[in-house]
């Protein structure tokens, strides 16, 4: 139990550059106090103490302004960094090393009791300010979802949701979707980098290709002189560059979400 405690203490030591030491972590730290206070909460509903857990989670809310149902399943080193109106569904599981900004809701699409409701987040997921991941679910190992990003879909894993609804950008290739170094120069404190924003790469993709439109346009020019100086011969070949189309319009919209 000692080692749990000091495991959810050190997360948040690691993940953010604000935390001093121990004790400030220990006493000024509403997320820390929501996840040691939601393990009792869970005991007792798991264990058919219904209303006790329930009562332990509104105390919580009270105490800290995150309000997670005694029936979520919360993992390990998970970080509520800031988390002011966090809500946790019921049907809610979040694995190990996650880390939930502030104003996130886990939440559910359905009235069913007894159903999967509420979405499964995997190992080292960064859900971001304001962010809400709605229906049952799962989003992948080492996933990001942007600020503000409403997702209703599966996220895989490595990937990247961001906008609304969220467009879902694919990891790069090669890149590990490790942040377990939420220290190490991969690890994005709010879900999403500029690399990550796809109306950016599309803006930067037209750039490129208006770029390589000049260059095309000059490269018509120089063809256009060659065959105005041997028109008469006949035994001119147009210049192939001048001929290539480069314009992938299919990329820029999968990037914008068409």
């Amino acid at each position: 139990m000692f080692a749990r405690l000091r495991s959810d203490i050190q997360c948040i030591l690691d993940r953010d550059p604000a935390a001093r030491s121990t004790w400030e972590v220990i006493t000024c730290y509403p997320g820390l106090h929501a996840i040691w206070l939601h393990r009792p909460a869970h005991w007792c509903w798991t264990h058919g103490f219904k209303w006790l857990g329930r009562f332990i989670s509104h105390c919580a809310r009270w105490l800290t302004g995150i309000e997670i149902h005694p029936g979520a399943k919360v993992g390990e080193r998970v970080f509520f960094d800031h988390a002011m109106g966090v809500v946790v569904g019921e049907t809610a599981e979040i694995g190990d090393g996650c880390t939930i900004y502030q104003g996130v809701t886990l939440g559910g699409t359905s009235l069913y009791k007894g159903t999967k409701r509420h979405p499964t987040l995997g190992k080292d997921v960064v859900v971001s300010a304001g962010a809400k991941v709605l229906g049952g679910f799962e989003v992948g190992d080492g996933a990001k979802i942007g600020s503000n990003a409403v997702v209703i879909k599966p996220v895989p894993a490595g990937a990247t949701a961001v906008g609304i609804p969220a467009r879902i950008i694919p990891s790069k290739e090669g890149q590990s979707a490790d942040v377990t170094e939420p220290h190490a120069p991969k690890f994005s404190a709010y879900g999403i980098t500029q690399e990550d924003d796809p109306l950016s790469q599309a803006m930067r993709g037209l750039i490129d290709n208006a770029s390589s439109q000049e260059h095309q346009i000059a490269l018509l020019w120089q063809a256009i002189e060659k065959l105005s100086e041997c028109v008469k011969t006949g035994d001119c070949v147009p210049d192939d560059a001048a001929l290539k189309e480069q314009f992938e319009a299919g990329k820029l919209n999968d990037l914008v979400g068409k």
